[in-house]
């Protein structure tokens, strides 16, 4: 292959391009996936992905793999027997990169044992310039560098790979599409995730994900409700509703409804259980919860990403909402829906921030009493508006606010699974515990992870377990008639 030819596969991202949102409607595209022979490549080959970061990265991976094996790879559980090895990476925050090319050091070492290999980066973070120039230079033994607009181009891009001997590097920078029809090889038997809508319009000044996954563009109503009821007739027990802001489904289709709507018609399919990640305070609406609150297979279980208790934090951060609008939703959620867990992002250590601040934030935390949190020392992401702020707050102090942070939310978690000592839970028994394979394991309407010792037989059920114990994030318990 020729260098002009070759040009065609070397397209680089643009911060710049992604930035940009210009369609006023989302296009939708309902090919059939058919792959020419020439793709058919994977004959009497494996493929390895490592996947980093959050559900819609593990969502990915399960298109890319279910590409792969209609090439005809198969999946392998030993990288350093692959033919094709994927790291499927997150943008979110730097240590997430720092693994990355950690690991993507450790490929080397098995191109001694298979010449033939490919090597591949994917995901979110290469769809920043800095991270692609990174790999450019510092790992000449990457192969196919790809983005999160065209996992659907995969089989050109590995032909490409192979017929040309040459690096392929394809990452669009772009507002994006929908594509339907895709095939899609899951990676659990009774929990699923379903995305319901890609991108995000938010731009909060910390954040990535615009740039990385493009506009907000939700799926089809009815393409969505028929996924879910292929799933409930495939045995699946569960399902997770994905979206970077779920609360914003629908509102570029026009088409006159939202997530609510989509919620319910979800519910009346009458799949045991749904789920949903991840929702943006500001547009959490009276509806969502009276949805949430009518039926039963919904489980009682909101992630509220609440970042800072600061009301200038949040100005800067451009989360559109101050501290008591945030509160006032999150006991209207605790008033309508008693029983219901809820969790929070929380971000220490944005530019700038003050004892006073922070303060706030740990406040807030004791006050609301989450039942969990994820929490996150603040990296700047290149090409975000944070990432541009000078910051006078020294690392030791941000670790020594985290460390203050970490323990008021396992008080609170504690306290919160303390209130269910005595209580009988619902449990999806997913399997044997990670530490004991004698005890079962799993998760509970209010997204509890349980453990108890029962009959392998239970797996796959969803049982009674009256709980006899509460830990700072898991609860034990006896499963009873």
């Amino acid at each position: 292959m020729n260098k002009k030819d070759y040009s065609e596969y070397f397209v680089k991202p643009s911060l710049k391009e992604a930035v940009k949102r210009t369609k006023t409607t989302t296009e939708i595209v309902k090919d059939e996936y058919k792959l020419d022979e020439k793709y058919l490549l994977g004959k009497d080959k494996t493929y390895f992905i490592r996947t980093f970061g959050c559900q819609a990265n593990l969502r990915d991976e399960e298109t890319i793999a279910g590409i792969l094996e209609l090439m005809g790879y198969t999946k392998s559980e030993d990288i350093t027997k692959s033919d094709i090895i994927l790291l499927n990476t997150c943008a979110v925050r730097e240590n997430a990169e720092e693994r990355v090319f950690g690991e993507v050091g450790h490929l080397k070492a098995i191109r001694q044992i298979n010449p033939d290999v490919i090597f591949g980066v994917c995901g979110c973070m290469v769809q920043q310039e800095s991270i692609v120039e990174e790999i450019l230079k510092r790992a000449p033994h990457i192969d196919l560098i790809f983005g999160t607009h065209n996992i659907n181009r995969l089989p050109e891009l590995i032909y490409q790979t192979y017929m040309s001997k040459e690096r392929v590097v394809e990452v669009f920078s772009k507002e994006g599409e929908v594509y339907e029809n895709l095939p899609v090889k899951r990676n659990d038997s009774l929990k699923a995730w379903v995305n319901i809508m890609y991108g995000c319009d938010k731009f909060c000044t910390y954040c990535i994900v615009p740039y990385t996954r493009g506009k907000e563009r939700s799926r089809l109503l009815a393409d969505i409700i028929e996924e879910v009821k292929c799933l409930k007739e495939q045995g699946y027990k569960e399902v997770t509703l994905l979206g970077q802001n779920v609360n914003a489904y629908g509102k570029d289709l026009k088409l006159g409804y939202d997530f609510a709507t989509l919620l319910e018609e979800c519910a009346k399919t009458g799949i045991e259980r749904i789920r949903f990640t991840t929702s943006h305070p500001w547009n959490f609406t009276d509806r969502m919860v009276d949805v949430i609150a009518k039926y039963d297979n919904i489980m009682n279980h909101i992630h509220l990403p609440i970042q800072s208790g600061s009301d200038e934090i949040l100005r800067k951060m451009a989360r559109r909402y101050t501290y008591a609008e945030y509160k006032e939703l999150y006991n209207k959620l605790r008033d309508t829906l008693p029983n219901c867990s809820i969790t929070t992002d929380i971000i220490v250590g944005f530019p700038n921030e003050t004892e006073e601040q922070f303060q706030k934030t740990l406040d807030a935390v004791n006050e609301l009493e989450y039942d969990s949190a994820f929490t996150f020392i603040y990296s700047p992401r290149e090409g975000t508006p944070a990432a541009k702020m000078v910051d006078n707050v020294p690392m030791e102090v941000k670790k020594e606010r985290f460390n203050r942070l970490v323990e008021a939310v396992t008080r609170s978690a504690k306290k919160r699974n303390e209130a269910y000592v005595g209580k009988v839970l619902k449990v999806l028994v997913e399997g044997p515990s990670k530490k004991n394979e004698d005890v079962l394991s799993g998760y509970s309407e209010e997204n509890k992870l349980v453990n108890f010792k029962g009959s392998k037989d239970l797996v796959g059920k969803i049982v009674n377990v009256k709980i006899t114990l509460a830990k700072s994030w898991t609860l034990e318990g006896e499963a009873i008639e």
